[in-house]
């Protein structure tokens, strides 16, 4: 999702005001003569800014105490138009959010009150090899968020690599909490469409139990519900099956030659998507495991 163009202030011509991107502010028209419209005025307010125009004409329809609202939503912001009726009167005032901000990410060591129920004494990596990353990522509602997610701190640089590039292609993801959130329950997170890495968990696979890649901190999985497990006519999260046809390429999904592939492929981890008894869309690796 690349970052769109803030709202357009002020208008390129005197009869008509400027639509901004995803939105439009509606013209007020004076029958005889069409509108009259002032200068624009930015002026900040609480970090954002602000365009005014005053239009000289009378009001256009009925309006409860005086006042008129429309609203348009527009990119990275939202448009308020208003009217007031005393004096025929009106302003359209456009409030922008500005641009995204840029991704950032922070590392930090953790203990294992960090992480109560993921780890155990026993696991295969203990907390003093993990990192939490608090990093930028964008979301389903074309804004920026801020997520957190636990893996080993000899991933940290691929991890914060694939990130990056997810964000600047405005790939979206649902969430990004740690499994803890869920108190390692590996289905409710992938229930809940999170996106995450460490859970001192065995693989979900067939035989003798054995350690997943997520037990070492060293996968990762994105998007559940867009991306589904599938093991004959299980399918895990549940809300996956809406996505079982692959081919209908929709937001969120991890396809060949999809951004969230790409990503991962650029630092060598492996997909599970690749999988064809049991694929698992979702999971991401650097062992391939």
């Amino acid at each position: 999702m690349g970052a769109g163009p803030g709202p357009v202030f002020g208008h390129p011509g005197r009869d008509r005001q400027t639509p901004a991107p995803g939105g439009s502010l509606l013209p007020y028209a004076r029958p005889e003569t069409g509108p009259r419209l002032g200068p624009p005025s930015p002026r900040p307010v609480a970090g954002l800014w602000l365009a005014s125009l005053v239009v000289a004409v009378p009001p256009l329809r009925p309006t409860v105490g005086g006042m008129v609202l429309a609203t348009a939503t527009a990119a990275g912001g939202m448009v308020l138009a208003t009217a007031t009726a005393a004096g025929g009167a009106r302003v359209a005032a456009t409030r922008a959010a500005g641009p995204p901000p840029a991704f950032s990410a922070h590392v930090r060591g953790i203990t294992a009150g960090d992480v109560p129920y993921t780890w155990r004494p026993g696991c295969p990596v203990g907390p003093a090899r993990l990192r939490e990353i608090q990093m930028t990522f964008w979301g389903f509602d074309h804004r920026a968020h801020t997520g957190r997610m636990v893996v080993n701190a000899a991933v940290v640089t691929d991890v914060v690599r694939v990130f990056r590039a997810l964000y600047q292609a405005r790939f979206p993801l649902r969430e990004m909490v740690p499994e803890d959130a869920y108190h390692g329950n590996d289905n409710r997170a992938a229930a809940a469409d999170d996106t995450s890495g460490f859970n001192c968990r065995y693989a979900v696979a067939p035989g003798a139990p054995r350690w997943s890649v997520h037990a070492y901190g060293e996968a990762i999985d994105v998007n559940d519900v867009q991306n589904p497990y599938i093991d004959g006519r299980t399918v895990i999260p549940p809300a996956g099956r809406a996505y079982l046809e692959r081919t209908d390429v929709r937001p969120g999904m991890a396809v060949p030659g999809g951004a969230l592939v790409r990503a991962f492929a650029a630092v060598g981890w492996y997909w599970g998507g690749r999988w064809t008894a049991t694929p698992d869309y979702q999971h991401f690796s650097l062992t391939g495991g």
